[in-house]
């Protein structure tokens, strides 16, 4: 078993080195291409003498950001990647709390991040990807780095305003890697459509394939989400054959029959994952593309990517809900009651895991880390950590897990993982546009709701604008409900399930 996911790197360079490794429109780079500028800047950053730090990368899915990961990679250090599309706060909040050594940018995003306090930037625009490497330097670099040292840093949504930032180590993704390719049939000929933003464990993942299995990463603009028959037209021309996307996309592809408008025989396999994908429209995506194999996959990023799979290998109907099937080799899933013991006999629990493939913990936030990261409550003889996913599941009469909903208020929306209390948190206490609030997640509309008390009417242009400015447009509710009192419960707290109710019968009226 390798140590270092660069391992397999080398060896695919060495094997494929005229292989295109990515593809960006009207312009690609070849593995050897990849390698000799991501070690030209790995050989710069090493200079300053700095190991198992993260280092920020600030710009668009490009040959630039892949080039960048890998150097970070070379140098030691593990990779940050950020959001282009975030309000500027939100790209300071990251940086005081992580505070990266460097942020690797151009300088049309140099610009926007310039007066960041305590920010130093490496601008690509000025930097030579044909210049010095030193092949001594980076040898010993990689000699002392082990499986456990960071390899990467993964924002997700914080209560604070703050996002949290996952770190994940080098094991954890070379398990991954490893368990995926012995329970599909990933070839050495894959061409993945990479539609998933830098931020996702998604896109970490299919760069891991890249590396280890020569994969070629034919990058999706997002902005084409808009436009769906454009990304299948992109699929049709690049022969792709393995796609791994949030179901979002794949729903309004379905909605709207434009499986029936292009010819996908190259497909091979499609994984989802982040949200929970209608079976109705899943169906649809199974019907049209006979020969592929689709599985269901499920995990929060602090257990590296994904912990449970579901191969789905017989027909589901469209009222029954798609298995999230089971544990990966060397993963343990611990279903546990509300009196921390296992369940029995199908009943509900919290979905926990254990083994190798957990998270190390959140960067510079022990608080955080000591409360999601947790002694094994059945384990009272040694320490072992287990991570409490507060997703609530249960195994069916087929052995199967099936994925029943969150225990708190922590949901995925649109791929990404989101803590309602953060929304709340900026509404209520940053920006104070409202003397209380409470927001809701409407699942059956997918639409985040604010219910606030005011004074006076806000329009949801002026909430939209103001938190708009705070956090990335998916976090921003888009209905808004005026209320003089918010229901409280016998506990004297908002009574955010009478809410929730309410707002899934579409019974608003009662209550504005």
């Amino acid at each position: 078993m390798k140590i270092n996911i660069l391992e397999y790197f080398e060896e695919t360079v060495s094997k494929h080195p005229e292989k295109k490794a990515v593809i960006d429109g009207d312009k690609s780079i070849t593995f050897n291409q990849l390698n000799i500028s991501a070690k030209s800047l790995a050989t710069f950053i090493s200079k300053n003498n700095i190991i198992r730090k993260p280092i920020a990368v600030y710009l668009p899915k490009s040959i630039n950001s892949i080039i960048a990961d890998i150097a970070i990679t070379y140098s030691g250090n593990a990779y940050m990647n950020l959001d282009i599309k975030n309000p500027l706060e939100r790209i300071q909040n990251i940086h005081s709390l992580i505070q990266p050594e460097f942020v690797i940018t151009s300088s049309k995003y140099a610009d926007k991040i310039k007066d960041i306090e305590n920010i130093k930037i490496i601008n690509l625009d000025d930097f030579n990807f044909n210049g010095e490497i030193d092949e001594t330097r980076l040898n010993n670099i990689q000699s002392i780095i082990i499986d456990t040292d960071p390899y990467c840093i993964i924002n997700t949504s914080g209560s604070t305003g703050t996002p949290k930032g996952v770190v994940l180590n080098y094991r954890s993704f070379i398990d991954f890697t490893e368990r995926s390719f012995e329970s599909f049939d990933i070839t050495e000929n894959e061409i993945i459509g990479s539609l998933s933003p830098l931020v996702f464990d998604i896109y970490s993942i299919e760069l891991c394939f890249l590396m280890s299995k020569s994969s070629t990463m034919v990058l999706i603009p997002d902005n084409l989400a808009a436009f769906p028959i454009e990304i299948l037209k992109i699929i049709e021309k690049n022969n792709i054959t393995f796609l791994f996307w949030v179901p979002t996309i794949m729903v309004n592809i379905a909605n709207m029959d434009l499986l029936s408008k292009v010819n996908l025989p190259s497909l091979k396999t499609i994984w989802f994952a982040g949200e929970v994908f209608p079976t109705r429209q899943f169906n649809y995506w199974k019907n049209n593309l006979k020969w592929v194999t689709f599985a269901n996959l499920y995990g929060p990023i602090e257990i590296t990517l994904d912990c449970t799979y579901f191969i789905v290998n017989r027909d589901i109907p469209d009222d029954e809900p798609i298995p999230i099937g089971k544990a990966y080799k060397n993963t343990d899933i611990l279903i546990l009651n509300d009196k921390d013991e296992l369940v029995q006999n199908n009943e509900e629990g919290e979905l926990c895991v254990r083994g190798s493939s957990l998270a190390m913990g959140y960067y510079n936030n022990p608080e955080k880390t000591q409360a999601a990261f947790v002694q094994n409550p059945l384990n009272k003889s040694y320490p072992e950590k287990i991570y409490r996913t507060g997703d609530i599941v249960y195994v069916n009469e087929r052995g199967e897990i099936i994925f029943k909903g969150r225990k708190d208020n922590l949901i995925k929306h649109m791929g990404y993982r989101i803590e309602l209390d953060e929304i709340e948190h900026i509404v209520i206490n940053t920006l104070k546009i409202v003397k209380n609030g409470c927001v809701i997640y409407n699942k059956p509309k997918k639409e985040i709701t604010l219910f606030y008390e005011n004074e006076k009417e806000i329009s949801p242009a002026e909430f939209r604008n103001s938190i708009g400015t705070m956090v990335p447009k998916y976090m921003i509710p888009t209905a808004y409900h005026k209320m003089d009192i918010l229901p409280r419960n016998t506990n004297g707290k908002i009574d955010r399930l009478l809410l929730k109710k309410k707002i899934e019968n579409e019974n608003l009226i009662s209550i504005n």
